[in-house]
């Protein structure tokens, strides 16, 4: 590994000063690992003087990888390190070397919270990088580029940095960085309490990393995919994760990443409520944090677990110190999760020592951080879902374009063919040429096709989110205003309490539609079918709409049987049920009935939802499942509705090998049917 950057003269010039510096930064900074002292010590085989070549590279090589090595040991020593490789690189000469400087040095500044430098640094090497055609530099700069990103809060920005990444990477076939962006995606949506979509990207991760043969970067994503597998409380798999990422770092004394990985063993535990044991495991991540790691950011990260496990093991002075730590590193990093968890456990801890001021004071930190939060998360995935979309078109732009150029370059060939051989094939190219250009056209066709439905997916969302979910938004927003400023009294206010509880749920209803329907534009929903118990799901979607129905005097039956299992995903029938369930509810009269039934077939069920609701005439059964049809109609007592439900229902259905229609007579009601396959095995849900 260090060898490789001797292989030229082994002097240089330069001055005596700068040696110096080597020499106390070997016997200060590295005794504690044998990889550093190595590294320490041929920076003296190649100490630049005055009698040398300016034009050798090792000793900037050799100063970038100690720089790389020491990120998470000594960052004062990184920041030395790195404007000390620059400054030579510039003198010789050395484009690689000024790069990959600027990129460790954009690192230095993202670990101390000073983001925008580092955005700065990073994103001119990423230039550079590009002017010179450093591949592995430019890959390495977009994934620090997509990290600071995510630090800044901005998902949308490192989501896009990522996808980049994973194209240049796909073509240059580099298996180490497709696992690493792919896995960085996952933190993303794992941030965002979307576990599903992080573990489908872990899990491709984990694929490039294991045929890339290198078994730290195996390891870490095997730290992430326990993380993953914990947040879905799956916590034996979670452990066969953590245990193998241990044990390589271990054997490969990689104290930085083993410290990480104790860590997050320690939340394991937590998350069973072992909080001993957890304790055990956090304690020798914070020998390593103490004595050899230097990271504030995952310090930041320990600090709030031992701060949770302490408090639950009522070791409360301990607890405040760590949280209070915790707390402060927060404010240094600008990250507003971590404070806002810290300032609950401080809550928590003022409290049982009954210091009601300082207890207050921290609840509400954490209350107004986690409104902030619950608003920033569902922007970041509206952006993120965005940032998909455009990032799609684009690509579909660039493969229009570069077909487009392709074309014009195979007309040239032609035209050049056809003056060559114009006298023995002018009638066989004639043929020839007409047969290419009507399969270019029919390319270009598809291509228009697949640009509508994107625009029209597009103009659909941006719709629904300006005119359907805007103004009951402004309305709260409004009421709230003219409470505030005494406009209105409290018992009037309170009166409205009922109506904005109305909007609320609606607007709640229409996001997990939106969102749900958007995935499957987008490709980014997946369907995993398993035994399914109809009757549970009905079941607990007639408890959740009981309220509506309640309101309405509307009787609910649900006369399926309880072996009326199905083979499908869980997730998105209960979605298809909801919707279905709350039509009925909307277009059903007060004194109304709603009666769900299931007739079994051989190979399927049958699943029925009557109701004695207004009904819809021929024309409106026959657009009600085309997403583009524009009905939206209002319920017997004028509930909103954004059209999106059953276009929603017909796609998740056809998805689980289903069928949906509907049977429908004005003023006397209508029936939603839709089959399902049935299940290979029936099991008594019973036991």
């Amino acid at each position: 590994m260090i060898k490789k950057y001797l292989t030229r003269t082994n002097s240089f010039k330069a001055s005596g000063l700068v040696f110096f510096f080597i020499l106390q930064f070997q016997y200060s900074a590295f005794g504690q690992e044998s990889i550093l002292d190595s590294l320490s010590n041929e920076l003296n085989l190649v100490k630049p003087n005055l009698n040398s070549s300016l034009r050798d590279s090792s000793y900037v090589n050799i100063l970038n990888t100690l720089a790389t090595e020491i990120r998470y040991k000594q960052r004062d020593s990184l920041l030395k390190l790195s404007e000390e490789a620059i400054r030579y690189s510039k003198i010789i000469g050395y484009r690689k070397g000024e790069v990959e400087a600027y990129i460790n040095l954009g690192g230095y500044y993202s670990d101390g919270g000073n983001y925008p430098k580092a955005v700065t640094l990073i994103t001119k090497a990423l230039k550079q990088s590009r002017v010179y055609q450093l591949n592995n530099l430019e890959l390495r700069s977009i994934n620090y580029l997509g990290m600071v990103h995510r630090y800044q809060d901005k998902n949308e920005l490192s989501l896009r940095d990522m996808l980049a990444g994973i194209d240049i990477a796909t073509k240059l076939d580099d298996r180490k960085f497709l696992s690493l962006f792919n896995m960085n995606i996952g933190n993303l949506y794992l941030s965002l309490n979307e576990y599903s979509e992080a573990l489908n990207y872990y899990e491709v991760s984990k694929k490039f990393g294991d045929s890339y043969g290198n078994e730290i970067i195996s390891a870490y994503i095997n730290s992430n995919l326990a993380a993953g597998y914990n947040h879905v409380n799956e916590p034996e798999t979670a452990m066969k994760f953590i245990d193998a990422a241990i044990s390589t770092f271990e054997k490969n004394n990689t104290t930085d990443w083993l410290a990480f990985a104790y860590r997050k063993k320690g939340q394991i535990y937590l998350q069973q409520a072992d909080y001993k044991t957890g304790l055990s495991w956090l304690e020798q991540s914070e020998k390593l944090y103490t004595t050899i790691v230097d990271n504030e950011r995952h310090k930041t990260y320990l600090l709030l677990a031992l701060a949770e496990a302490n408090l639950n093991l009522d070791r409360d002075s301990i607890s405040k110190i760590q949280a209070k730590r915790a707390y402060d590193l927060a404010g240094i990093l600008k990250d507003k999760n971590h404070k806002k968890n810290a300032s609950k456990l401080l809550y928590l801890l003022y409290k049982k020592k009954n210091d009601l001021v300082e207890s207050f004071k921290y609840l509400e930190i954490f209350q107004q951080l986690s409104e902030t939060l619950a608003n920033d998360e569902s922007k970041k995935s509206m952006l993120m879902l965005k940032t998909r979309m455009d990032y799609e078109k684009q690509k579909q732009d660039l493969i229009e374009k570069n077909e487009k150029s392709l074309t014009k370059q195979k007309n040239v060939i032609a035209s050049i063919l056809i003056l060559v051989l114009i006298l023995i094939g002018f009638i066989l190219l004639s043929l020839k040429n007409q047969k290419n250009q009507k399969k270019l056209n029919q390319k270009l066709k598809q291509s228009e096709a697949e640009l509508i439905e994107i625009n029209e997916t597009k103009n659909k969302l941006f719709s629904i989110i300006s005119h359907d979910l805007r103004e009951p938004l402004r309305a709260f927003s409004n009421l709230i205003e003219l409470f505030s400023q005494g406009e209105i009294q409290k018992d009037t206010f309170l009166s409205f309490i009922p109506k904005l509880k109305s909007d609320i749920n609606y607007i709640s209803f229409t996001l997990n539609n939106l969102l749900s329907w958007g995935q499957g534009q987008m490709k980014g929903s997946f369907t995993k079918p398993v035994i399914v118990d109809l009757e549970n799901i009905v079941s607990t979607n007639i408890n959740l709409l009981s309220e509506i129905a309640s309101n309405k005097s509307i009787q609910v039956l649900n006369k399926l049987e309880q072996n009326t299992i199905t083979w499908s995903d869980r997730d998105q029938i209960d979605v298809v049920i909801r919707n279905l369930l709350s039509n009925a509810l909307k277009f059903t009269p007060k004194n109304g009935s709603v009666i769900i039934t299931a007739l079994e077939n051989k190979q399927y069920w049958e699943v029925s939802i009557q109701d004695t609701g207004v009904g819809m005439d021929k024309q409106v059964q026959k657009r009600i499942f085309e997403y583009n049809s524009n009905i939206t109609t209002y319920g017997t007592n004028n509930e909103k509705g954004t059209g999106l439900g059953l276009v929603l229902c017909k796609e998740l259905i056809e998805k689980n090998k289903g069928v949906i229609w509907v049977i429908s007579t004005l003023n006397q009601g209508t029936c939603f049917k839709f089959t399902l396959p049935k299940s290979k095995q029936i099991y008594n849900l019973s036991d």
